[in-house]
């Protein structure tokens, strides 16, 4: 970030000097291949024309103008016209009091300037217990909230609570069924019942509290039994959704709203804003059914609204809900959602916009499924037939951060394997243990430090005379990294993927690791660069210890 904002400086000033306008396609960015420099710029070649002068010979300018400056050690021209521009160790080594002085608020980029977003995430039906792809869409979502938090966003979190509709129904029936059969009686479960054992237990949790319900299950009223069967429901629901609280606050997820679709339904929200778009020419009725005129907003087809039995479909109900959340004063709403819900993506848009709201007010980010192995077997997962290895499980067997860290580290609409095998050892082949023991071998280094009597050095020793040690090429490519975690930062941001963050925390991770066996850093010879390099580890830690926050995961000093 350091070294883009000057190059950038440089030569803007440069373009302000020979009269010229900064042109629109001009690129500033650090070259694929470190040979070519730090940083790489193609605007002597987009701005040529206006200065009516070639390519090569405009960059033979900016480079005469670049190199005069301290900071830039060397600019060469490459190809037809690329400003290559390297600069100076004492502008790297800087970099250190930058950091120490900024803390934990060292990479904060104000992308967001105060946008205020609203991020719902997980949101799975209270109908049993959360599994692993539910942990990927949890992880997802309260990573991005910190980053946006970070970046300058006013961020609120929600979990929408699907506890109307035919779902809902189902559990009660599952549970219903359950109760019956514990009391002998003869009665099969429906197939698209719900089938895990937690519903049996459920069941009994139910005839416990309600102990009248037995008399009910060998009656035949039906008014009773359909009185049994919403007491199932209501039950079952509220002890499911205190489970799923309950193991996301276990795996460090936070929600500060917990919204019922149901209450909507009951406030007439729905039927208000179906009502709004057919006086507004969005919506009709034919054949019976409601239907949104979602083709005026590029869907391939109008969709129900309302079936011919006055049914609600569950798009009816989220049209309501985001009209719900914009009237909270949200400038953009980022839903979390599974892959498979690819198609509704173009009808969600086409709603908002039917709403009056840009598309770009809503933000969709996709979840691809995690294909869970367990010794080299895959494990099935099945919520409904009851096979399925629930989130609480696997965070116990392998702990909160190392299950989130593997969740964020790539790109969420790409498939990921969680191998819990690996996920539990601690090598260096484990991902989270390759960070996390990054930050607590620095650590390790420095009690040792003050174990053999030194100080740990801090802001005051990081004078450019000590500094002056770190310019061996690992020193600088440490340095460089620690300068790009900005924007790694703002790159999750703007991207909505948390996963440029991890990823820039493993590269990282590995320059210090390689650092640590080629330089001895207590062991260094002259003080001068025992203490340059104490400082430099030193913000290597701080910088971590940053980027897994942003990921909810710990920084561990011991390990």
């Amino acid at each position: 970030m350091r070294a883009l904002t000057l190059f950038t400086r440089l030569l803007a000033d440069h373009v302000r000097q020979a009269g010229l306008e900064w042109p629109e396609k001009a690129s500033l960015e650090p070259p694929k291949d470190k040979q070519f420099g730090d940083m790489a710029s193609n605007l002597a070649m987009v701005l040529a024309g206006q200065a009516k002068t070639k390519p090569r010979d405009l960059a033979q300018k900016m480079a005469d103008d670049l190199v005069s400056h301290p900071e830039v050690e060397r600019v060469e021209i490459a190809g037809p016209g690329f400003v290559n521009a390297t600069f100076s160790p004492s502008f790297w080594q800087q970099a250190v009091p930058e950091i120490i002085q900024a803390g934990e608020q060292y990479g904060h980029v104000n992308v967001g300037s105060g946008k205020k977003v609203q991020v719902e995430y997980v949101s799975a039906n209270p109908t049993g217990p959360l599994h692993i792809g539910h942990g990927r869409g949890a992880a997802l979502g309260d990573s991005l909230a910190r980053i946006l938090r970070f970046t300058g966003h006013d961020v609120e979190t929600e979990y929408y609570v699907n506890d109307a509709g035919r779902q809902m129904n189902l559990l009660g029936m599952s549970v219903w069924v359950r109760l019956q059969q514990s009391l002998k009686v003869d009665v099969d479960l429906p197939e698209d019942c719900y089938r895990g054992d937690y519903i049996k237990d459920i069941a009994a949790n139910v005839l416990m509290r309600h102990p009248e319900l037995g008399d009910v299950a060998v009656g035949d009223d039906p008014d009773a039994r359909q009185c049994a069967v919403d007491i199932c429901r209501q039950v079952a629901m509220d002890e499911i959704l205190e489970g799923i609280k309950k193991d996301l606050q276990d795996f460090g997820v936070e929600h500060q709203v917990w919204f019922s679709e149901k209450s909507l339904v009951e406030a007439g929200a729905v039927e208000k804003t179906l009502a709004a778009l057919q006086a507004e020419g969005r919506a009709y009725e034919e054949g019976g059914a409601f239907w949104f005129k979602s083709t005026l907003f590029g869907d391939d087809k109008d969709r129900v609204l309302r079936k011919s039995d006055g049914s609600l479909t569950y798009f009816a109900s989220d049209i309501a809900y985001h009209a719900d959340k914009y009237s909270r004063g949200f400038d953009l709403v980022v839903d979390i959602w599974g892959a498979d819900h690819h198609g509704y993506v173009p009808r969600m848009k086409a709603a908002v916009e039917a709403l009056g709201r840009s598309r770009d007010d809503l933000e969709i980010v996709l979840v691809q499924l995690v294909n869970l192995l367990r010794g080299g077997e895959q494990v099935a997962m099945s919520t409904r037939a009851g096979e399925f290895e629930t989130l609480a499980d696997v965070v116990q067997e392998v702990g909160a951060d190392a299950a989130r860290f593997i969740f964020l580290s790539r790109k969420s609409d790409s498939k990921l394997d969680f191998d819990l095998e690996l996920v539990k050892s601690k090598t260096m082949d484990n991902p989270v243990f390759y960070v996390q023991y990054a930050h607590a071998r620095i650590h390790s280094l420095m009690r040792k430090a003050v174990e053999e009597g030194r100080a740990v050095p801090g802001l005051a020793d990081a004078t450019p005379e000590t500094l002056a040690a770190l310019n061996t090429p690992e020193d600088l490519a440490l340095l460089r990294q620690l300068d790009q975690f900005p924007d790694a930062v703002a790159a999750a941001a703007r991207n909505l993927s948390p996963h440029h963050v991890s990823g820039y925390l493993l590269e990282l991770a590995g320059s210090l690791h390689r650092y640590y066996t080629a330089h001895p850093v207590l062991a260094a010879g002259d003080e001068q660069t025992v203490v340059a390099r104490m400082l430099l580890l030193s913000v290597v830690a701080q910088v971590i210890r940053t980027g897994l926050g942003l990921l909810g995961v710990n920084a561990p000093e011991r390990m």
